[in-house]
């Protein structure tokens, strides 16, 4: 069992990226088929309350499909797509957290301060914020770090 949780230890953190990664993947590319995924419609119904109406429906569903499987793969690959990623998932949560307060009759049930199902949904991302956050303090870390120079 020890073996198992230095293994673990080890991989944290790349298991963290992976995983927060795949669900985005996952999530972006149900958005490329037509009522596929459960958040669609809320999601474009806050982007085009965000975009004032400006943008075509079917392109803020391309274009938030494509920037979260970016965001994943970002993450699952990490290198040098680790930090964009990192920076697009932040932005991407504030739009996503925003729709508590653009969409109010469908994040919150009436005379209640308990989500609705769809509010539920959005709520449920504090989780891969904090994984996100773990993720980024040990990345931007790594590299603020101060490197030894030696002689020679």
């Amino acid at each position: 069992m020890a073996d198992l949780a230095g293994l673990v230890d080890a991989h944290a953190l790349a298991l963290l990226r992976a995983t927060v990664g795949i669900v985005f993947v996952g999530f972006g590319v149900l958005k490329l088929f037509p009522s596929a995924s459960p958040a669609e419609q809320l999601a474009v119904d806050a982007a085009t309350k965000m975009t004032l109406g400006l943008v075509p429906e079917t392109v803020l569903l391309l274009s938030l499909a494509a920037l979260e499987t970016a965001i994943g793969i970002g993450l699952i690959v990490g290198r040098r797509l680790l930090r964009p990623a990192l920076v697009a998932f932040f932005l991407h949560m504030g739009g996503v957290f925003s729709t508590l307060v653009l969409l109010p009759d469908a994040m919150w049930q009436p005379h209640s301060p308990a989500p609705t199902m769809e509010g539920q949904y959005v709520v449920k991302n504090v989780v891969l914020v904090a994984v996100c956050l773990v993720v980024a303090a040990n990345e931007w870390a790594r590299h603020s770090r101060p490197r030894r120079r030696t002689a020679g």
